[in-house]
């Protein structure tokens, strides 16, 4: 028995959610989210909450039961509040800055790295070694984040790169001298 799964989903002021069947409606302050969920779950919206129960007892609707609650629990807060992830970049000349919506990177390469921003993703440049990237979906931020960093990923022998803020990058030894 999933125990997050359980658990009903509190919609915010100003938040509305529609339930038609397996597809759920989400729009807020900050934008409107859309998502169809699986079938070996049903969702119904009693009042201000939202509940999700399983439709047979198998150990996938119990990991589904879990996941939607989850993903429409996200859904909520990112409508409401936003998602932020926020990045680094360590290094002699690794320097950022925002052109126009788009990301402007320079990484030691011969030529600028430009990140286009998808459609409900920003950015933000406190200053030029640290970069901010904002939406109000959840997973659309993370994979955003994780593109960003793929561009230069952390090396492990002087830890120069682009890496999530507060990631712990395990430092390797150089070579011995003789």
């Amino acid at each position: 028995m999933s125990r997050i799964g359980k658990k009903p989903v509190q919609i915010t002021a100003g938040v509305t959610v529609t339930v038609e069947g397996s597809h759920v409606s989400v729009k807020g302050p900050k934008g409107e989210l859309d998502r169809t969920f699986s079938e070996l779950v049903t969702i119904s919206q009693e009042g201000e909450e939202i509940l999700v129960t399983r439709n047979d007892e198998s150990t996938d609707s119990n990991a589904q039961q879990g996941l939607t609650r989850t993903l429409i629990s996200n859904m909520v807060e990112g409508v409401s509040k936003g998602f932020e992830k926020k990045l680094e970049l360590t290094g002699v000349g690794y320097r950022a800055a925002l052109k126009g919506k788009d990301l402007d990177l320079s990484l030691g390469y011969s030529h600028p790295v430009i990140y286009v921003a998808p459609e409900g993703i920003s950015f933000e440049v406190p200053d030029n070694t640290h970069i901010v990237v904002k939406g109000i979906s959840k997973e659309q931020v993370g994979q955003v984040a994780a593109e960003v960093r793929s561009k230069r990923p952390p090396e492990p022998y002087k830890g120069k790169g682009i890496h999530y803020e507060g990631e712990h990058i395990r430092r390797k030894l150089g070579k011995a001298a003789k």
